[in-house]
């Protein structure tokens, strides 16, 4: 497994997500709760050491089989977002996503962390990237169409968050 990282400017860095991540991350998402239960299914679960480390091991596991790239979002040396790319070799495609701390949005963090994750899937020879969100998630699609993606759809109550499920937009990207 080789690293990654990549300076993002301002003090900010983009790095692989690993062992010593697990604490940091699950404090960051325990202090975001909130806001992730809005957007990720995954945050409807059990936010504990255990769950997070699990997590952390099978996204490397998946790094180490060249099917993901998890990263950590870090200001200062302080993670404060996570951004990630999943690949489907099958396919040729891939899939992004980021989430960042409440206190960090509105510096441009995510935007130059998933700029830097759609060069490396264009550098992979990947054909299309996509990025999923909920309709609602106005920030994200923001995102999306800032870095040049196309809303190519809505799936229907496609996401399930909590009790409910929610509409989603598929954002396209052709490289």
């Amino acid at each position: 497994m080789t690293a990654f990282g990549r300076d993002l400017g301002g003090g900010a860095t983009l790095t692989l997500r690993d062992l010593t991540t697990v604490d940091p991350v699950l404090e960051l998402v325990l202090a975001n709760l909130d806001r992730l239960r809005a957007a990720e299914p995954w945050a409807w679960g059990p936010q504990t050491r255990e769950r997070s480390a699990l997590q952390t091991e099978q996204l490397l596991a998946q790094f180490a089989m060249d099917r993901a790239l998890p990263c950590v979002i870090r200001q200062d040396d302080r993670i404060v977002g996570a951004a990630s790319l999943a690949f489907d070799p099958y396919l040729g495609q891939a899939s992004l996503g980021y989430w960042v701390d409440a206190a960090a949005e509105g510096r441009g963090l995510v935007r130059r962390a998933a700029t830097v994750l759609v060069d490396v899937a264009r550098v992979r020879g990947v054909a299309r990237l996509e990025i999923r969100t909920a309709v609602d998630n106005a920030r994200s699609r923001g995102l999306a169409e800032r870095l040049g993606f196309t809303h190519e759809g809505t799936l229907r109550r496609a996401l399930p968050l909590g009790p409910e499920r929610v509409d989603v937009a598929v954002h396209g990207l052709l490289l």
